[in-house]
């Protein structure tokens, strides 16, 4: 299944702290760029996030919003942690030898240093629990947008491909009309300048213009590079990087096929070619 990589998603949950809420937001970008804001209160969890999130999304520029509301759960009874305070107060007497003046620790300052008021471990391993359900939920959900939009972008970019292949379809009679043409005109220019019929310098002069008038190599290629576009997008999974490489060789065969066109018709249509392949590479870059 082809993914884009623009989506959002929303989730929020009940936990022993609070409610917890989690906001996920994707953007295009050319590799993983995982920006995570996490509640000071819930930083503990930051890496087990960033390894769900990963573990799902393989490209493009999440960020993450990872956050509690205490006031909507109800509170934990907190108990003291006797290491924290411990060390605490070593750092208080160093701190007062250094500075005899300053004033003592209130109870206040205490308590709000960190590690000192520690949730009971089975609140702590609830918290997990419900923070790894809740990331799974959004995942899901922005997983399932991104795919909604990816069918979209896949389907775009294969109606560009049934266009593409029907201005394959409608040059191929041009192409040797345009060359035999051309061929016929290039020859009664070289006999009114060589004043002469001098068989053997047209034979040359027109098999030099054969060579480089010959676009039915680049026509093949044209038509394999849409193969594959089709066969890319039928496989689906990461796909975006691989098909922005294909839409370039498309661009390139269509430049030569350009430039190598012996009539108008043909060169209108490397002309439309070439649109419609910009188009296709605008939507390839929102592509995982």
């Amino acid at each position: 299944m082809i993914q884009s990589m623009t989506g959002y998603a929303a989730a929020s949950a009940d936990s022993p702290r609070g409610r917890l809420s989690l906001e996920l937001r994707s953007v295009n970008s050319r590799f993983l760029d995982l920006q995570i804001r996490v509640a000071d209160e819930l930083r503990a969890l930051e890496p087990l996030l960033r390894e769900a999130i990963t573990a799902r999304v393989s490209r493009g520029k999440v960020d993450c919003r990872f956050f509690l509301n205490e006031s909507g759960g109800a509170q934990l009874a907190q108990r003291l942690d006797p290491a924290a305070l411990a060390r605490l107060r070593a750092l208080s007497d160093e701190a007062k030898k250094a500075f005899p003046e300053a004033a003592a620790l209130c109870v206040a300052d205490v308590l709000r240093w960190p590690g000192v008021a520690a949730e009971p471990q089975a609140g702590e391993e609830a918290l997990r629990a419900a923070a790894l359900e809740l990331c799974r939920r959004a995942l899901d959900d922005l997983v399932a947008a991104r795919g909604r939009e990816g069918a979209k972008l896949a389907a775009g970019i294969l109606d560009k491909v049934g266009a593409m292949r029907r201005h394959l379809e409608q040059v191929r009679p041009f192409v040797p009309q345009a060359v035999a043409a051309y061929q016929a005109k290039l020859a009664e220019r070289l006999k009114e300048a060589l004043g002469s019929a001098d068989d053997e310098r047209i034979r040359t002069e027109i098999a030099v213009f054969a060579a480089k008038s010959d676009v039915d190599e680049e026509l093949e290629r044209l038509v394999v590079h849409l193969a594959e576009t089709e066969r890319v997008l039928k496989q689906g999974g990461a796909a975006g990087k691989r098909l922005d490489f294909i839409a370039q060789e498309l661009n390139r065969e269509a430049n030569t096929l350009a430039s190598k066109a012996a009539s108008q018709p043909i060169a209108d249509s490397a002309l439309e070619l070439k649109l419609l392949i910009e188009q296709v590479r605008e939507q390839v870059q929102n592509i995982e």
